[in-house]
């Protein structure tokens, strides 16, 4: 994901800002918002979260229907996307009567068996590679189909949401080079909040996963200490990493239990399981110096400014939008371009336009970030690449 953009298509991506009105809404300073109460001195900063937003796009379906499509589809992939996927497929099952079975198996997994071609689609946090691109058979479509976040959970008894971290302090961390709670540089981020003397557990995925190659991507931009304990950038980002320090979990699932179970722990998990969980987790700070809370309306923001190449493969972290959450990313939808069985080629069509279209609006009922106009257009696009046994699915 952290490969630059080439020349092709140039997305400095209109999203509908989520939250209205304008200016910075971020409080960076180490004092507590005026009339809120300390309690355990956690509180999140930044104030855009709680704005009224625009989160159901209401975008029209993309294209009529497909006639002849399977009734049934296998997907596998992301544990990030997974809830949304339930959501999904049972709310597409509903309408329109086709079962699709997901697989929630981490992104490694989802790469793998779509190049053994055992499922329909698969489902990655993280485009192919060139290496994983050769050795399928055909060209493989990337498809986006929703924003989100990786946010920072802990377990510190009490002590609530809201600690700041900067990317720095959390490459340190993951490099085993801060390993204390009470370490200066989290106590300077956090001088209202008494951090207990005990050591950091640090639980990281064991798994081949999207998730881990977002927060490693954003860990590789923000803390020179993270690269150089991983040998350089070649060894410091990517699905697996050879983790210095920590325990593993497999799946989102694994790392939230680990978390939750583990007093002193800090893993790093896309949003929803944290919320579903009740896990705490932090703010971090941006590139324009500001912490942020995780919400849909700034992870929205992630895109903004952003160049999608052509394969729309690209890095999310780390954005210029002053007010984005800097540890966002997309799940990929991956799909041969060129589709051998008619029925299941209509069917797969039909599942990922509704997904695109009609199935954006329901992404902020799980924390989840719609598309964008732009973004969402640029995946249509891709979605109208498909081919079934050589001519085109969508005519």
């Amino acid at each position: 994901m952290a490969r630059k953009a080439l020349t092709g298509l140039v997305l400095v991506v209109g999203v509908a800002l989520l939250a209205t009105g304008c200016g910075s809404t971020n409080d960076v300073s180490n004092n507590p918002p005026a009339g809120s109460s300390s309690g355990s001195g956690t509180y999140f900063g930044t104030r855009i979260c709680d704005r009224a937003d625009n989160s159901r796009p209401g975008y029209a379906a993309p294209f009529p229907d497909l006639p002849g499509g399977a009734s049934t589809l296998s997907g596998a992939g992301s544990t990030f996307i997974a809830p949304m996927m339930s959501y999904w497929t049972k709310a597409y099952s509903t309408s329109s009567g086709v079962q699709v079975a997901y697989q929630s198996i981490g992104s490694g997994g989802g790469v793998a068996q779509i190049l053994a071609g055992t499922v329909d689609f698969g489902a990655s946090d993280t485009g192919m590679s060139v290496a994983d691109q050769a050795k399928a058979k055909g060209p493989i479509l990337q498809l986006p189909l929703l924003l989100g976040a990786v946010v920072p959970a802990y377990h510190l008894s009490g002590v609530s949401s809201g600690l700041k971290f900067t990317g720095d302090v959390l490459g340190k961390i993951y490099a085993g080079k801060i390993r204390m709670w009470d370490d200066p540089a989290l106590t300077a981020l956090n001088p209202q909040v008494k951090l207990p003397k005990e050591p950091i557990a640090v639980v990281h995925r064991s798994d081949g996963s999207g998730t881990t190659n977002i927060w490693t991507d954003y860990l590789t931009k923000a803390s020179p200490t993270w690269v150089s304990t991983l040998g350089g950038p070649s060894g410091s980002t990517g699905k697996t990493v050879a983790w210095p320090t920590g325990i593993g979990g497999k799946g989102n699932e694994g790392v939230s239990g680990q978390v939750n179970q583990t007093e002193g722990a800090l893993g790093y998990l896309e949003l929803q399981y944290a919320l579903a969980q009740n896990s705490t987790y932090g703010q971090v700070q941006n590139k324009a110096g500001n912490f942020i809370q995780p919400c849909v309306a700034t992870v929205t923001r992630a895109v903004n400014g952003v160049t999608f190449p052509p394969d729309l493969n690209t890095s999310l972290t780390d954005g210029t939008d002053p007010e984005a959450y800097p540890i966002s990313g997309t799940t990929y939808a991956l799909i041969h371009q060129n589709q051998t069985d008619a029925a299941k080629g209509a069917a797969l069509v039909n599942f990922l336009g509704w997904v695109l279209s009609k199935g954006q609006d329901f992404t902020a009922d799980l924390n989840y970030a719609p598309l964008g106009t732009g973004l969402q257009q640029l995946a249509v696009n891709q979605l109208k690449q498909v081919t079934v046994n050589g001519r085109p699915a969508i005519r």
